[in-house]
């Protein structure tokens, strides 16, 4: 929001799992909630989030060319939750027809029904573990209250009555104006030298990886002409890591250094070494490579060491 309503406020800006489409996020945030609460059998109870998970693991994992518990592009993989369905009836190893299809329904785009617009990516494989925020036993209370008592006005509202075409426009028009930053022109921004690091988890549970990539890709191209978007912009993507912080990626990395070193000595960032730490001690160094990029093991060397990873374009 800074970088496009007051470009001249900063150099740099560092941007961690940015909220900058709110009013679609908290649409995404019922869609889900919906998904787990259609009927009583559609909710998925944390017990099986695991289950889930490792079975994304099987699917998605190895993609990279190693298997170390962390999905590298999951956007690049098909995961189908169907493959747990239950044989019959109900049991903790599979997932009932019900929780399939609210499943289903959380890796899936947010989509206009009427005009078959996606208004909001779905959450990745990986993600599972992390599922409860979005779709534990209650919705979340600030996408309900948005719509109670700013949009219409009503705390009774029931949220599992939202419309995802005429509400969502309603939504829109009360509030996007003011909450959202989503305009992709960010020239005035970056025409006086202004850089953005931008990152963000793979294993996001909360706000939907696919969001980034997105506006990213419309940064770039609304720079063209200009000057390359990809100069001034750069997005690292981090496989396994959940909302900001957290899960089995690595996490943690020197942002303010990366970024005081690209805009005062004109070091654009390619690679950055990521830490990942269990009680404070780290056991875990991997790449994270400007997207598209990914980091890719060469076939030797520990799973654990960035060294044993090259960026190169995904497979």
């Amino acid at each position: 929001m800074e970088a496009q309503r007051y470009p001249a406020d900063y150099d740099g800006i560092i941007a961690g799992a940015p909220v900058n489409d709110r009013t679609h996020q908290l649409i995404a945030e019922l869609w889900v909630a919906q998904a787990v609460h259609k009927t009583d059998a559609s909710y998925i109870p944390a017990t099986k989030y695991p289950l889930l998970h490792e079975a994304a693991l099987n699917r998605c994992d190895a993609s990279d060319g190693a298997r170390d518990g962390l999905i590298t592009s999951p956007d690049r993989c098909r995961f189908d939750p169907g493959v747990l369905e239950c044989k019959n009836g109900d049991a903790a190893s599979c997932l009932t027809t019900p929780q399939v299809e609210a499943a289903r329904k959380i890796y899936a785009p947010v989509i206009n029904p009427r005009t078959k617009q996606q208004l909001f990516p779905g959450l990745q494989p990986g993600s599972e573990l992390g599922w409860a925020g979005l779709a534990g036993p209650q919705p979340v209370a600030e996408a309900v209250e948005f719509f109670q008592y700013v949009v219409f006005n009503n705390p009774k509202w029931d949220y599992l009555t939202l419309d995802f075409d005429s509400d969502v426009a309603l939504a829109q028009k009360a509030a996007s104006q003011i909450l959202d930053a989503t305009d992709p022109n960010l020239r005035p921004f970056f025409d006086r030298g202004g850089k953005i690091l931008m990152y963000h988890g793979w294993n996001d549970q909360l706000v939907a990886p696919m969001n980034s990539v997105n506006y990213y890709e419309a940064v770039v191209r609304a720079s063209r002409g200009s000057k390359d978007g990809s100069d001034s912009i750069r997005l690292f993507m981090m496989p396994g890591m959940n909302h900001c912080r957290g899960g089995a990626g690595p996490d943690t990395f020197d942002r303010m250094g990366v970024l005081e070193r690209w805009v005062e000595q004109g070091q654009v960032p390619t690679r950055i070494d990521a830490e990942h730490r269990t009680s404070g001690v780290v056991d875990r160094t991997r790449p994270l490579c400007a997207y598209p990029e990914v980091a890719t093991y060469t076939g030797t060397g520990s799973l654990d060491e960035a060294a044993s990873f090259v960026c190169k374009a995904p497979r």
